[in-house]
């Protein structure tokens, strides 16, 4: 920024914290007259900001001294806030809602005071509202990606964690996180333990959520983000950076704006094709049908789809080439894939269509003629009841090839889908065959993907059985025992002000060296392996990306999700 200009309106839409110092008198006037455009019922105190960007459509607004309403921030119903209080970008107030003085609200925080009946004699649509209202008190801090639902009272001084989805009172102190929200612990409690002898999980994640600017701003060149100093820039260390920023600061990675995050990412996009291509080089070239086969433009269908959804953005075309295909040709192509000795490929391969299809669905409308349900149809045709996996193992790799393939295959169909998988129990007999195996989960020899490639299927399987990992269940014991060996091993591994490394130098993977694609993936494994023992909550972070634990959508509906 040019410090002998004042910043621009669209900054201070950002970053309304400035206006006060920094505004000129014509962007002070500017500001007044938007405030009483808004009209109705509508008192503003001393010293506020309202952002033009936002959607500020109130029946009754009373915006406290000193408090502000920032970039793309949608309000409507009936606000009420004390002084200091400040509404962060994208955030959403809705119904009624009351806060106290000194409330901080996190960016795409929803704070919904409102809801639908939901008697049967009609359809949802049609329902009347019910209001019983939110009330905040004073000084609180709710992160980003926070959800509060109708009819909660926040008592003063509470904290709640990033992604916490809040659906009971809160009494005073409370820090929360979670989804459903639990109390973790109250404010005024101090540690009687020497630093050194507080919990791990907690400790590890203090540690990298302070860290988190330092180990991104390490990885960016000044034009782009690379996934270690040193590297060449690429469209997944940009994404990596997004992921990481999410997770464990709640906004977007400080080096650009938002809206030049999505800007950048979306425009990579190929107009024609619907892929993103590696920077510098052109697409690989289309099979007969349409849909390319290979390279870093099928990863980039979940790396740069899931970072613009993180964003709160999206693809601005279609993934053609998967729009077009019919459900004859998707048939043709899976069994042409390499089953027998390349199960990751084509476990791969069919991760990157199935998620072309959800950014497809969910974003053009498109139920893509009947292929996506041929796809389930002939995944659950084809699967080996005895392993509840597809593909075969091989006396060189073992199981390697089926157990990463099985998540990548069941990542981008069965678990984004929101479907069960076949054959749960055979899937983690398997697995856990599978992690025993010395030459991939030796001493010193795990990397990211195959620890990954253990802890989802684990994880997704215990779910979908109900097991309670934490008490009995299906093979309870071995799951627990294998979750906390990894877990021990992992958090040790990080390296202060850089993050982790993906593994060991190899064929796979970028290597020993602390990056952005090594910290993103054991950030992730690390919740599954921490959930895998029920204290995941400890952490006060919850993927939402590419390794999301939630479906991203639910069912094969073109509006599903």
């Amino acid at each position: 920024m040019d410090l002998q200009q004042p910043p621009s309106v669209r900054h201070f839409d950002h970053c309304p914290w400035l206006f006060g110092e920094a505004a000129t008198d014509e962007q002070r006037q500017a500001q007044r007259e938007r405030q009483r455009a808004l009209g109705g019922d509508t008192v503003i105190g001393e010293r506020c900001y309202v952002a033009e960007s936002a959607a500020v459509f109130p029946d009754r607004l009373r915006l406290g001294d000193d408090s502000y309403i920032a970039a793309h921030a949608y309000v409507t119903g009936e606000l009420t806030t004390g002084t200091d209080c400040t509404l962060n970008p994208f955030t959403t107030v809705r119904g009624t809602v009351a806060l106290g003085t000194g409330v901080r609200i996190g960016a795409h925080t929803s704070l919904l005071g409102f809801n639908h009946s939901t008697a049967p004699d009609r359809p949802v649509f049609r329902q009347p509202h019910t209001s019983r209202g939110i009330k905040v008190g004073d000084d609180v801090w709710i992160g980003s990606h926070v959800v509060v639902v109708d009819g909660v009272t926040i008592g003063d001084h509470c904290v709640i964690g990033a992604g916490a989805v809040v659906t009971k009172d809160l009494p005073a102190w409370t820090v929360a996180a979670g989804n459903p929200a639990r109390p973790l612990r109250d404010r005024r409690d101090v540690p009687t333990a020497a630093p050194a002898r507080r919990d791990p999980l907690a400790r590890f994640a203090d540690t990298a959520r302070a860290q988190a600017p330092e180990v991104i701003a390490r990885c960016w060149d000044g034009a782009r983000y690379v996934d270690r100093p040193g590297a060449v820039p690429t469209v997944r260390a940009h994404c990596d950076a997004v992921e990481i920023a999410d997770l464990l600061l709640g906004t977007a990675p400080g080096q650009l704006t938002a809206d030049e995050h999505v800007r950048r990412l979306a425009g990579a996009q190929d107009p024609d094709t619907g892929l993103v291509p590696e920077f510098g080089e052109p697409l690989p070239e289309p099979e007969e049908d349409g849909f390319t086969g290979e390279g870093a433009a099928l990863y980039h269908i979940l790396s740069v789809g899931y970072a613009l959804d993180l964003l709160g953005s999206s693809f601005p075309h279609p993934v053609r080439g998967v729009r077009d295909m019919t459900a004859r040709q998707l048939m043709t192509r899976l069994a042409g894939l390499a089953w027998r000795d390349g199960a990751w490929g084509a476990g791969a391969w069919i991760d990157a269509w199935a998620t072309a299809a959800h950014w497809n669905r969910r974003h053009a409308g498109d139920d893509g003629g009947g292929a996506v349900e041929a796809l389930f149809g002939r995944l659950l045709g084809s699967v080996d009841p005895w392993t509840g996996m597809w593909g075969s193992p091989s006396p060189v790799e073992g199981r390697l090839q089926v157990v990463n393939g099985y998540y990548r295959l069941t990542r981008g169909s069965f678990a984004q889908f929101g479907l069960p998988v076949p054959y749960p129990e055979r899937v983690v007999d398997t697995v856990l065959d599978h992690a025993r195996d010395p030459r991939h989960f030796g001493p010193g020899r795990e990397n990211a993907c195959n620890v990954l490639d253990v802890a989802h299927p684990l994880w997704l399987c215990a779910r979908q059985l109900g097991t309670d990992v934490v008490g009995d269940g299906y093979r309870t014991a071995e799951i627990r025992a294998w979750a906390e060996r990894q877990l021990a091993a992992v958090l040790p591994r990080w390296r202060d002000g850089q993050g982790f490394g993906f593994g060991p130098a190899g064929p796979a993977g970028p290597g020993p060296e602390p990056g952005l694609q090594g910290t993103e993936m054991w950030l992730a494994i690390v919740w599954y392996l921490a959930d895998l023992l029920g204290r995941s909550e400890e952490l006060g972070y919850r993927p939402r990306g590419v390794h999301r634990p939630e479906p991203a959508r639910t069912g094969l509906g073109p509006h599903g999700g």
